[in-house]
């Protein structure tokens, strides 16, 4: 898998009565944002943002553990 590079990443305590973090990050030329659940980092939700629209994002569940580690760490 070629690497990822995590551009910004917001902790939200009061994201509509759940906490919730988003990572924006850049990965094969592309951006995306993923966000998780603060408390067990479970998915939310993933995009991919492209040209002019935001589309639901695909990423291997690989990548997402990854993210997952990385932002235990930035935490």
């Amino acid at each position: 898998m070629e690497s990822y590079q995590i551009k910004h990443m917001i902790i939200d305590d009061d994201f509509e009565g759940d906490p919730s973090v988003t990572a924006e990050f850049t990965y094969d030329d592309k951006d995306y944002s993923v966000t998780f659940h603060k408390t067990d980092l479970e998915l939310m939700n993933s995009w991919l943002f492209a040209s002019d629209t935001t589309l639901p994002a695909n990423l291997p569940d690989a990548m997402i553990e990854s993210l997952r580690e990385d932002i235990k760490k930035k935490m």
